[in-house]
């Protein structure tokens, strides 16, 4: 583990970007004065993490490898996998944080983002006519907010609302929140997604940030009562 970590002290002093070249195991062994087996455990250990990528053949070694967002989501959602979290561990973030990145984004995001965002809206301009059609529908509009995500210049506030949606989908799909249907929650969150989108169009951040607070405050209230409404359907079963 200490040598995994000096490994790593090694890449960021010196500079190094994903795709750049380690060093051979000879010159490890060397630098570091560990045997063969210790530094080899140390490589397992950066490619297990995701932090190295080993290729055989010509032109092959062990190189530094840029962890994706997704395989940083995965890995940390493995944590929290054992947590039991709750609708109101995980809105009482998004209320904090969100509102804060929509009015940041505002007269920032291209025609393009905005277009995304519009068209991810179009997927539930409806309400839900089955279970099935519920469960897509919650999981796109929460789609809405990774895209907002997505489009932050910090890349750590942009990774917690990323993950937070992420949690928030597989809570929803895993514990079965979409049922029974709620037209409110689907009327209401529709209607301050297109209030937003205009807001933020509009370069308004005074704008975008109230629309988004009320959204998660809404969203708040009515998932907290398909949550009591599954925890009571899992007692009387």
């Amino acid at each position: 583990m200490q040598v995994a970590e000096a490994l790593k002290d090694m890449v960021v002093t010196e500079g190094w970007q994903p795709g750049d070249r380690l060093p051979g195991e000879a010159e490890l062994m060397e630098r570091f004065g560990m045997a063969k087996g210790t530094i080899r455990e140390a490589m397992r250990l950066l490619e297990a993490q995701g932090l190295v990528k080993s290729r055989t053949g010509p032109g092959g070694g062990s190189f530094v490898h840029e962890v994706s967002r997704e395989r940083a989501k995965a890995l940390l959602g493995n944590y929290f996998y054992f947590k039991s979290l709750t609708i109101d561990d995980i809105y009482r973030l998004r209320r904090a944080l969100e509102p804060e990145l929509a009015a940041d984004l505002a007269g920032r995001l291209t025609a393009e983002t905005l277009a995304r965002l519009e068209a991810n809206i179009a997927e539930y301009d409806h309400p839900a006519d089955s279970p099935e059609e519920e469960r897509e529908q919650h999981v796109a509009s929460l789609r809405f907010h990774a895209i907002l995500a997505e489009q932050s210049d910090n890349p750590l506030l942009g990774f917690i609302m990323d993950f937070m949606v992420n949690l928030l989908s597989d809570l929803t799909v895993y514990r079965a929140l979409y049922a029974p249907p709620n037209r409110e929650l689907w009327e209401k969150g529709r209607d301050y997604q297109l209030r937003l989108i205009e807001a933020l169009k509009e370069g308004d951040a005074r704008a975008a940030r109230a629309i988004m607070r009320a959204h998660m405050d809404t969203a708040w209230r009515l998932m907290r009562g398909q949550e009591a409404q599954m925890q009571k359907r899992f007692i009387r079963g």
